[in-house]
């Protein structure tokens, strides 16, 4: 054989570029979903949680732009404090990077508590803002927020340094074990990476608590401030993606020491060359897992803040629904007794309100226990008071009705004083999870959880097999060379290497579609079928299992890296031994758990979301109501 990196390799330019093109552009495109999935959906929960007040919203839907804006120019700060030495061992760089991206986050942190100071706690002082919203502010709970979301990016970039350095005992271990082949070596890899999912979904899970009780005095019971508590963890994603640019480059540094590392290789320097920049390499392996690490956490809290929004994108489907179809005869303060309905379908009626600034169609919901009011016998309901008897026979006439057609003399006042129905304009999300059933005892809830968990396994089988497909056709392209092309192994004669980046990038871009399209057809398709409590269950399907399967992916194929340059660097032999050829299977078979598989997860995660937030509208109307 011939060594990594060898010239006469025609893939060798293939693996270089494509170091470049997952770490780099890969992993940037995916920070930056997150970046603005985060952004975005901080502000519409902003919005979300002070309706009602519109100077309020607007500092809630203003801040987490500005924080993302103060948090790149911090991030270029953070560059300029990293300082080693010329003769810095591994564990030096991995300490001199820290202090950079610890130095931002106590900057951010405390900006953060400058920001929310002059945009939410000073202006929710001058304005008559009920007592239960100035909880948070006045206990700098969003600023508390910020700063979880800080440390945890912080403790999961440590977590994956330890699980994937071959400065700590996780990647020894695995090196240790290639004494006795490439089956142990693949064994201990799967056994670390399995193991070293429990720290980022502890960390994750305390910052979520954490982050919605600073945004809410603590109070996890009081359905009015559940909008401003998601708002906190929204803000907490938005906290850890502030130091996005540190991240992104101590990121793209991987690829840049590995194809250093190449080039001495290729241009034949001196093996001392080679050395350092197999170290550097190490290093860059370690930098691009804390990478992955940093992105699938960021990405397990930009999806739940996500699927927060999601319901306020069910909200507006309804508004919208209700207002496309006013009701012949409008209902004022007065006659709430005696209003005018339109049934649209399932249990949703639409009242036309009459009020100073025009006329307003708003959508009603009736919550499950008013469908069991309406379903009582004559037998059952004789027991009931006047008032009871009058709102059964109320939600029966509703009930009955075809869809689309008007129902008069409905008592609106007394069904939503007596908890039957909400207006979803004033509809709390606890009234959505109610009105939707949203819990494990649904079985449209846990089909669809088992739904999203099915689609991170699939998703990882097909991305898998995309990578074997590719491998294979590029090894076929290396071996039809090396026959065809005489004077290759001399040097002679140079390889065709612009031939296996053809190959990679055609392999690339078509066996994506599939797996793109399950991504955006499965949402789609539970939402009809089973309706908003059915994506909600895929939602948390989907982020529990995609969150865990790719921590593991990403730590069990740096460990696996790192493992093979540790014995490079003489451990276990060194070069050329069989347990340096065993450490080189557990490589490869990490590349694609590491590269592929892993980081794709976190696409996949997202885009649930997304195309469930943007069809939000259609499952409301047209889900089938089994």
């Amino acid at each position: 054989g011939i060594p990594e990196d060898d010239p006469r390799n025609p893939a060798t330019i293939a693996d270089n570029v494509g170091d470049n093109v997952g770490d780099v552009a890969g992993m940037g495109a995916d920070l930056y979903e997150s970046y603005c999935g985060s952004i975005l959906a901080a502000a519409a929960l902003g919005v979300s949680a002070y309706r009602g007040f519109p100077e309020m919203q607007f500092m809630t839907l203003l801040l987490p732009m500005v924080l993302a804006g103060v948090g790149i120019a911090l991030s270029i700060l953070g560059i300029y404090v990293v300082r080693t030495d010329e003769h810095a061992d591994q564990r030096k760089l991995l300490k001199a990077l820290g202090f950079g991206v610890n130095a931002s986050s106590v900057a951010v942190a405390a900006v953060s508590a400058v920001l929310v100071w002059l945009m939410l706690v000073q202006p929710s002082q001058q304005l008559n803002l009920p007592d239960y919203l100035l909880a948070g502010n006045e206990l700098f709970g969003v600023c508390f927020a910020i700063i979880v979301g800080l440390a945890s990016g912080v403790i999961i970039g440590w977590w994956t340094e330890y699980s994937t350095s071959d400065v700590y005992a996780p990647t020894k271990r695995i090196a240790d074990q290639s004494v006795t082949g490439p089956a142990t070596v693949i064994i201990a890899g799967v056994a670390e990476g399995f193991y070293s999912v429990w720290v980022p979904i502890v960390v994750i899970g305390v910052a979520i608590m954490l982050s919605f009780g600073a945004c809410t005095g603590f109070d996890f019971a009081d359905p009015r401030l559940f909008s401003m508590g998601l708002y906190g963890v929204a803000i907490s994603a938005v906290g850890m993606l502030s130091t996005l640019g540190l991240t992104l480059a101590t990121d793209a540094y991987g690829p840049i020491a590995d194809n250093a590392g190449g080039n001495a290789e290729m241009t034949h320097q001196d093996p001392s060359v080679r050395q350092r920049t197999d170290a550097l390499d190490s290093l860059g392996n370690t930098t691009a897992a804390t990478g992955k690490g940093f992105a699938i956490g960021s990405a397990a809290l930009t999806a739940l803040a996500l699927m927060a929004a999601y319901l306020e994108e069910v909200r507006v489907g309804f508004e919208r629904w209700a207002g496309a179809t006013p009701v012949s005869v409008a209902t004022t303060d007065d006659n709430a007794a005696d209003a005018t309905v339109r049934r649209m379908s399932g249990s949703v009626f639409a009242v036309t309100r009459d009020a100073a600034e025009g006329q307003h169609t708003a959508a009603y919901l009736m919550f499950p226990k008013a469908r069991q009011m309406a379903n009582l016998t004559d037998a059952e309901s004789a027991h009931l008071p006047e008032l009871l008897a009058n709102v059964r026979t109320d939600l029966q006439n509703v009930l009955q009705a075809e869809d689309g057609t008007e129902v008069a003399g409905i008592d609106l006042e007394t069904l939503e004083s007596t908890g039957m129905v909400v207006n979803v304009d004033d509809a709390t999300m606890p009234d959505f999870v109610r009105y939707y059933d949203i819990s494990v005892m649904n079985p449209k809830v846990l089909v669809g959880s088992f739904m999203g968990v099915m689609l991170a396994f699939v998703f990882c089988s097909l991305t898998m097999k995309a990578v074997g497909r590719a491998a294979k056709s590029m090894v076929e392209e290396v071996r039809r060379q090396f026959r065809e092309i005489a004077g290759i192994m001399e040097g002679t004669a140079e390889p065709d290497y612009a031939a296996c980046v053809d190959i990679s990038t055609a392999a690339a871009q078509r066996e994506m579609v599939i797996p793109a399209l399950l991504g955006l057809v499965v949402p789609i398709g539970v939402g009809l079928l089973l309706g908003v409590g059915g994506v909600m269950g895929m939602l948390a399907g989907g982020l529990t299992s995609g969150f865990a399967v790719a921590i593991m992916m990403a730590n069990a194929g740096g460990a696996w890296d790192n493992a093979k340059k540790y014995i490079e660097a003489g451990a276990h032999g060194g070069k050329g031994t069989d347990a340096h050829k065993a450490t080189v299977v557990g490589d490869t078979v990490g590349d694609p758990f590491k590269d592929t598989s892993g980081p794709s997860l976190n696409i996949l995660i997202k885009l649930m979301s997304m195309v469930s937030v943007v069809f939000a509208g259609l499952v409301v109307q047209y889900a089938l109501t089994l």
